[in-house]
């Protein structure tokens, strides 16, 4: 019997070896903080701003853009470009621009490529095809011709250079 009884606890014990030991009590988490409250954004100075002080800046007019231009321009550099413009009442009548950079290329913009898609407050002409947009502006007596996204209107690296074209509206001519 002394066998039985030495094969009874070794099963019990093997048994007693495989069973999982009781869990351990939880640990009491601490719960997380609150959020903090959103932050409010700083009250607006009431003063003008250094950079805008003295300076007799007017609001842009929201009224159909005018504009009637035939000049050309050139600097230092050799930066060229060349600029036929009739807006009138907001609806562009004719666009030509080209505009050569130096070792980089060239960009050419003809209004037949182009469909008006708004007028108020800034012009803006949409390529038929591609991505180029066209803006126009009006700033008291200085109309601003700007290019974005014009790669395919562009050869070389030109499109990199390409800045916007300033119109003085009063004498035609453009920068």
């Amino acid at each position: 019997m002394s066998n039985r009884r030495a094969a009874a606890l070794l099963v019990v014990a093997l048994l007693a070896g495989c069973a999982t030991p009781e869990p351990p009590p939880p640990v009491a988490v601490p719960a997380p903080a609150p959020p903090a409250p959103p932050a409010t954004a700083p009250e607006p100075r009431q003063d003008k701003l250094k950079h805008l002080a003295n300076r007799h800046l007017k609001p842009m007019p929201v009224r159909p853009l005018n504009a009637k231009a035939s000049c050309s321009f050139k600097d230092e550099t050799g930066y060229r470009g060349r600029l036929r413009l009739d807006v009138k009442e907001a609806a562009v009548k004719r666009l030509e621009a080209s505009v050569d950079v130096p070792k980089r290329g060239s960009c050419r913009f003809k209004l037949a490529d182009f469909r008006q898609t708004d007028s108020q407050p800034a012009v803006v002409l949409a390529a038929r095809k591609g991505d180029c947009k066209i803006r126009l502006w009006e700033q008291e007596d200085q109309v601003t011709v700007a290019f974005r996204d014009c790669r395919a209107e562009c050869s070389g690296d030109s499109v990199d250079y390409l800045w916007p074209i300033l119109v003085d509206n009063r004498k035609g001519s453009c920068s």
